[in-house]
C-alpha cells in the first residue's frame, strides 16, 4: 500500500495554548490545510469548483489527541479520502512527527455540496473524478 498523502507543517509558537501545547482548534487547521493542499495536487482548484457550482462540505469530525505538540516541532498531516455508495465520504488523517510518532488521528464524514440545490450531490467520488487531473490522489 502506498503512503497517503501529506503535508509538512511546523508548529507556530503563537498556534499554542497556555501550557505549551499546539491549540486543539489548530488541530483542524491542519488537517483543512492538508485537504485543500490535496486537492490542489490533484488538480482542483477552489475557483473551478465554485464554477462548476459545487463545494465540500464537512458534516463530522473526530479528533483523538495522542501525543502533544510544541513549538518548533515539525509534523506530516496526512491525508486519504475513503468512499462508499452514498452522497458521503470519509477523510482519514493522521498528524505525525518525521519518526512516525502519531500526535492525532482526524476522522471527518464530508460530501460535496450543489451550492444551487443546497444538497448534497449524490454521487461525490464521481464528481471529484471529473473535476481531478489526478482522480488517484483521492483513491479513485
Amino acid at each position: 500500500m502506498t503512503e497517503p498523502f501529506s503535508v509538512r507543517v511546523t508548529v507556530r509558537g503563537y498556534e499554542t495554548d497556555v501550557q505549551g501545547h499546539l491549540n486543539q482548534a489548530v488541530y483542524l487547521n491542519y488537517a483543512e490545510h492538508a485537504r485543500w493542499s490535496l486537492l490542489r495536487a490533484a488538480g482542483v482548484s477552489q475557483a473551478e469548483l465554485i464554477g462548476k457550482g459545487v463545494g465540500p462540505v464537512t458534516l463530522e469530525t473526530t479528533i483523538r489527541y495522542r501525543r502533544e505538540l510544541l513549538a518548533g516541532d515539525e509534523v506530516d498531516v496526512t491525508c486519504a479520502f475513503e468512499w462508499g455508495d452514498g452522497k458521503t465520504f470519509r477523510v482519514l488523517q493522521e498528524i505525525r512527527r518525521p519518526d512516525g510518532t502519531v500526535a492525532a488521528e482526524i476522522t471527518a464524514v464530508g460530501g460535496l455540496l450543489d451550492l444551487t440545490e443546497r444538497r448534497l450531490v449524490a454521487d461525490p467520488g464521481k464528481a471529484f473524478a471529473e473535476l481531478a487531473a489526478e482522480p488517484g490522489l483521492f483513491g479513485l
